[in-house]
This record gives C-alpha cells, sequence and structure tokens, in this order.
C-alpha cells in the first residue's frame, strides 16, 4: 500500500493519512515521524494496522494527562472519557495501566480529596454514593470516611436544619419536611432525630 497524501490538520500535531488516495486515519505528529513517513512510501498492510494501534496508545495516553491535568479524576471516569471518544478499548486499558503506574491515576487519593472538598457541605452518606458513582472501591470509601468525625457530621446536619426551619411555624409539619430534607441530604435517622432535638431546643 503507497502512502499517497500526509495532510496536517488545523494547527495541532495531527495529520490524516491516505493510502492510495484513500483517508486511512488521523495520526500524532511524533508516531508518523518514529517511521519518518512521507509521501510515495509503500509498506504492506500489516504496518499500517499495527500503526494505527501504537498512534491509539499514543494519543489515548496523552489525551489522558492533558485532561488530567485540568482536573483529577478516578479510573472509572477516565476510562469513561476515552470510551465516550471512541478509543478502543486495548489502548484505553494501556493507558490506563501507564497512567496508573506514573502516578497520575490513584483512586485512593481522588477519595481523599473528594471527601476534603465536601465533608462540610455533605453528608456521610451522600459522599459515599457520589464516590461509588466515580467507581471509588467501596472498601477505600468506608476507610476514608471513618476519618470524618461524628460531631462534625452532625454539626453539618444541625447547621442545614437551621437555614431550612428560618421562618417555618413549629409544627408536625414542619419536623416532618426537616426529617425529609436531611434524609434526602443522605444523614441517617439517627443523626435526623438527634438534630431535630435542637431544633426544638432552640426553639423552647
Amino acid at each position: 500500500m503507497k502512502i499517497t497524501e500526509i495532510k496536517k490538520i488545523g494547527k495541532g500535531q495531527r495529520y490524516a493519512l491516505y493510502l492510495d488516495d484513500i483517508f486511512f486515519g488521523v495520526f500524532e505528529a511524533e508516531v508518523l515521524a518514529r517511521y519518518c513517513l512521507k509521501s510515495g512510501q509503500c509498506f504492506e498492510q500489516d504496518f499500517f494496522d499495527k500503526l494505527k494501534i501504537e498512534n491509539g496508545d499514543y494519543a489515548c495516553f496523552n489525551r489522558g494527562l492533558s485532561v488530567l491535568e485540568k482536573s483529577m479524576k478516578s479510573e472509572k471516569m477516565l476510562k469513561d472519557y476515552f470510551a465516550k471518544k471512541g478509543y478502543p478499548i486495548q489502548c484505553i486499558d494501556k493507558a490506563i495501566v501507564k497512567l496508573k503506574e506514573y502516578g497520575y491515576i490513584d483512586d485512593e487519593v481522588y477519595c481523599e480529596n473528594f471527601i476534603a472538598s465536601y465533608k462540610n457541605s455533605k453528608s456521610k452518606r451522600k459522599i459515599k454514593y457520589d464516590l461509588l458513582a466515580k467507581g471509588i472501591d467501596e472498601n477505600i470509601i468506608e476507610k476514608k470516611l471513618e476519618e470524618i468525625d461524628e460531631e462534625l457530621e452532625q454539626n453539618k446536619a444541625l447547621e442545614l436544619a437551621k437555614k431550612y426551619v428560618k421562618n417555618k411555624d413549629k409544627s408536625i409539619k414542619t419536623k416532618q419536611k426537616v426529617y425529609n430534607y436531611l434524609v434526602g441530604k443522605g444523614f441517617d435517622y439517627a443523626v435526623v432525630a438527634k438534630t431535630w432535638e435542637a431544633i426544638e431546643s432552640d426553639w423552647n
């Protein structure tokens, strides 16, 4: 098969490769440079098939680096991102392995940072649900959540409840609304009950 054209795409370092005047794919400049490819060269189909896989590995890994520079991601979040972008599963798996080896992906560190960011605004249960949705192992989550002080959890619920009952009347209906509100936020019933006791005490 003959390379009939290598056409630069936009302002980046990506090129469209044409074989026998037929578009074959988009390739990274570095991958093409490794083999000093240029128009007029001929290779077997097997060479170009391997080139496409090598290009996919390279592009996937570098796209991952770019994404992680902007914000930390869990392994699942990054896999989902790659899949959405259409990268082959074998390229995704290789990129994930390399990114983990280099320390760019660490679900335990991600879990710690997430908890630190939301421990003052979300209940432990809500944090757990959010982290599970991001693919973090439940054992890691449970271990890290144990570090959250129970008093902090109770104070958080009370703070939210006080804001919620502001300008509301003292009634059974208000109590039910507070319970529903806090349970919806992910607080367990023991915390909610204790919070309501504190609210009633303030009212009295």
